[in-house]
């Protein structure tokens, strides 16, 4: 291997069931660097980091290790932490009920001679290993009382610790608002100082800019190439991982809704669901996409789920096309014709263990009944209808959706809900977390949705991607309906963040 390189994977090939997963990869790591892993939702990242790891068994290619004479075959978890890999994964895969302390030691405790647990020991070696990361926290604390982002870097402190020559973090920003990011960077730029290669996965392209080294870009399950941060401007970033020049972004054109004559879908009046959000105003007119502004907490799900019953409201009134109605629960909002995809698709969204197919007739077979099921025939025809109609990459419908990528299960979930031909659809945070290629489909959808009659309320943490979308926008703050925004001169970047700052009260 050169000099400083720690780890070189060398033709790595995996096929799954109907498709070749990676064809001949490469990957190689230097010593104190950050490296970007890019490529679009079903690229082959995942798959590769798999590989790397241990989770996966791969067919054929060589994985090398500074320090180990010949290639390493990981076949666990715990013999990639024995050669020096450590991965932290976008869900914190950490105890929440125990201390901050014992989820760094966990599995391997110091004891004392009496081989009990000497706590003592390794609480003061765990308030070490945090303060030399410069992580301010109380070790003895439960890891629940802090927050997500502080729960990663325990993640990370625990991966560092255990020697790691290699840190793999898969997507450890996206729930994570600008401030927490920009801690989580402090962190990993003190890591690179002390020698650690980081495999840097995610969807945030400015985010690859601010902290990267270098890039690695896979393609449909193959290497497209390897550049060093500089030489790598964004625009040919993105034409490397979608094998063109992008310019669909530019391409949508959103509808302009005429909301005097519009018809009223959605008439909410002094809605409130205790607790989470206060009283708010709102009307969502027919063909309008309605975005829902604000910092991570400021109440833009809570308001969503108030309308949808996920949260059943404990105050005001809401109206359906004109007529007055009570939500208690999700079914009922469904049988009103609203759908809602979810902001957390893996607990919220998908159920792994059912099949493409499964999936995206569940919604359907929800409001016919227990008793009614939809003939096979049928389901096999929506899920075909819908694999092509979102170009959803899958072996086929009956594969489970958990094989998918990311952004192919964040489609099958929006494919179940356009199986129900609803008429007001809740899409909280449907791009999060997928790659730019089809985050530029589902913004098409959506406006194509909206020109069809459909009535569409849009949340996302990304302001550029609802200017592009939304018609109106309401701001949120601290569980409250701050503000509303319409209007080429107040739908500017520089309006929402000015709103999202410190807006009027006006609950329009």
């Amino acid at each position: 291997m050169e000099k400083d390189v720690v780890l070189e994977a060398r033709g790595i090939t995996m096929t799954f069931p109907g498709v070749k997963a990676l064809d001949d990869v490469q990957l190689t790591l230097r010593k104190g660097e950050i490296h970007a892993l890019m490529g679009e939702n079903g690229a082959g990242k995942s798959t590769l980091i798999k590989c790397l790891t241990g989770i996966n068994d791969f067919e054929s290619g060589e994985i090398h290790i500074d320090g180990i004479d010949g290639p390493v075959k990981n076949h666990s978890t715990r013999d990639a932490q024995n050669v020096g890999i450590s991965t932290v994964y976008q869900e914190v895969n950490l105890c929440p009920n125990l201390s901050v302390a014992e989820n760094l030691f966990i599995g391997r405790e110091p004891l004392t001679a009496l081989h009990t647990i000497d706590r003592a020991s390794y609480n003061k070696r765990s308030q070490k290993i945090m303060d030399d990361l410069g992580i301010t926290v109380d070790v003895t604390q439960n890891l629940e009382n802090y927050s997500l982002a502080i729960q990663q870097m325990v993640a990370i402190a625990r991966a560092v610790d255990m020697d790691c020559k290699v840190l793999i973090l898969d997507e450890p920003t996206s729930s994570l608002d600008d401030e927490e990011v920009e801690k989580l960077f402090v962190l990993m730029r003190s890591l690179r100082e002390k020698g650690v290669a980081i495999v840097f996965v995610t969807h945030f392209l400015e985010q690859v800019y601010a902290v990267c080294d270098r890039i690695t870009v896979l393609r449909n399950g193959t290497f497209v190439g390897e550049y060093p941060v500089e030489e790598l401007p964004r625009v040919k970033l993105v034409a490397a991982m979608m094998g063109k020049d992008l310019d669909d972004l530019a391409a949508i054109e959103k509808e302009t809704v005429d909301i005097k004559n519009a018809e009223v879908v959605i008439d909410a009046e002094k809605l409130a669901h205790i607790g989470t959000v206060k009283p708010f105003d709102l009307k969502i007119h027919k063909g309008e996409v309605i975005g829902v502004g604000g910092l991570l907490g400021s109440g833009r799900s809570e308001l969503a789920r108030s309308i949808y019953g996920a949260d059943k409201a404990n105050t005001g009134k809401l109206k359906v096309k004109g007529n007055e109605v009570k939500i208690n629960q999700p079914i009922d909002a469904m049988n009103l014709g609203m759908g809602m995809l979810p902001d957390d698709r893996k607990a919220e969204g998908i159920i792994g263990d059912l099949s493409i197919r499964e999936n995206i007739i569940l919604a359907v077979q929800a409001k016919r009944g227990t008793f009614k099921p939809i003939p096979m025939k049928k389901q096999e025809e929506l899920a075909d209808y819908y694999i092509d109609l979102l170009s959803i990459k899958c072996p086929g419908r009956e594969a489970k959706i958990n094989q998918l990528s990311g952004g192919n299960q964040q489609k099958v979930i929006l494919a179940r809900w356009l199986a129900t031909d609803a008429d007001f659809l809740i899409l909280d945070e449907p791009t999060r977390g997928i790659d730019v290629g089809t985050k530029s489909e589902i913004q098409k959808l959506v406006v194509d949705l909206a020109k069809q009659g459909k009535s569409i309320m849009f949340i996302s943490s990304e302001i550029s991607e609802m200017l592009r979308t939304c018609n109106r926008m309401v701001i949120m703050r601290d569980g409250e309906k701050v503000n509303e925004l319409s209007g080429e001169d107040q739908l500017t970047q520089d309006g929402v963040m000015a709103a999202i700052a410190g807006g009027d009260k006006s609950n329009g």
